[in-house]
């Protein structure tokens, strides 16, 4: 996912457009509004709209001023720090709500997926061309959350929940194990803004794979492998969820590793990604809570890698000798 200038940052700098149309014709008023929605701006007075700024932003908005014109319309474009009345974080809030209400609108889409799965229900309509879109919409979102909003983590998680169950493909048969040197000497891939399932398969690989493995994050699920490259968490990956198991407890069964350590260490992944409580470890929620901790104060993708290896050395350590 591309990253926005203000993207979870304390923006102290703000683009306003300030402009105005012709009443008529309507539609094209209402052809600018949409776009400045699409843009992610706010509404703050008017037809007064905001932005973070930022070389891209900046951009957009002068794009529009000149299709504001062509309209008919004119207006300013200024980048300003806020001095008095509304504040800094005044105005990030509304950013968030905005876009919680976006994500709220996905989340509810996808658990009427989810219900009718559960009920086996005949969907009224595709159920995987609806993931499709449903997909693409939250990351048309994701380019526009510029200060991180809470609703995102819970519509993701939701997406890939229904991405590895029978909603999209049937169970496929297991693959065949793989060879270490097979594995050693490739470019591991998966998404952008990883959490547990892919945080916990990079410091496997890592550790006990190559530990030279180059990691690649994409922005997309949907991504052709050069032949150097494996794929992980990811639809149509070479290691991904098979059948119940996460991708962590593929890459373990399909590398045949028996170390009951990391096989503990799988299930609370398992509980933790998938949400099912099969095995109930008790040290699980408090390892989820460190987890989300990460991925909330770590917006780049390797630094969230450094530091769930640092959490995975300890924990596989922890029980590599509680099983002693």
């Amino acid at each position: 996912m591309t990253k926005n200038p203000g993207t979870k940052t304390a923006a102290s700098r703000w683009l306003l457009l300030v402009h105005q149309l012709p009443a008529k014709p309507a539609y094209s008023r209402v052809k600018i509004w949409r776009r400045l929605r699409e843009l992610g701006a706010i509404n703050v007075k008017n037809s007064v709209y905001i932005l973070p700024a930022g070389t891209a932003t900046r951009a957009q908005f002068a794009q529009i001023l000149l299709e504001i014109e062509r309209h008919g319309g004119d207006g300013l474009l200024t980048e300003a720090d806020l001095v008095a009345g509304m504040r800094d974080d005044q105005l990030r809030s509304l950013f968030n709500a905005a876009r919680d209400t976006d994500y709220h609108a996905v989340t509810i889409e996808l658990r009427g997926l989810a219900q009718a799965r559960k009920k086996s229900k005949k969907p009224k309509s595709d159920p995987a061309a609806a993931l499709s879109r449903l997909d693409q919409r939250l990351s048309q979102l994701g380019e526009i959350d510029f200060f991180g909003a809470s609703g995102r983590t819970a519509a993701e998680a939701l997406l890939a929940e229904l991405e590895h169950s029978g909603i999209v493909r049937g169970d496929s048969p297991p693959q065949k194990p793989a060879a270490p040197a097979d594995l050693t000497g490739k470019v591991w891939v998966t998404r952008r803004d990883i959490h547990v399932d892919r945080i916990a398969c990079a410091w496997l690989i890592r550790r006990f794979i190559d530990a030279k493995a180059v990691l690649k994050f994409v922005p997309t699920k949907h991504y052709q492998p050069s032949a150097n490259e494996f794929r992980y968490d990811m639809q149509d990956g070479e290691f991904t969820h098979e059948g119940d198991q996460c991708s962590f407890e593929t890459l373990l069964a399909r590398m045949r590793i028996s170390d009951p350590a990391l096989k503990t260490i799988a299930e609370v992944i398992h509980d933790i990604d998938l949400k099912d409580g099969k095995f109930g470890h008790p040290q699980t929620p408090g390892i989820a809570h460190v987890i989300a901790g990460i991925c909330r104060t770590q917006g780049d993708d390797e630094a969230r890698v450094a530091r769930g290896t640092e959490l995975f050395d300890d924990i596989y350590e922890q029980f590599r000798r509680g099983s002693r």
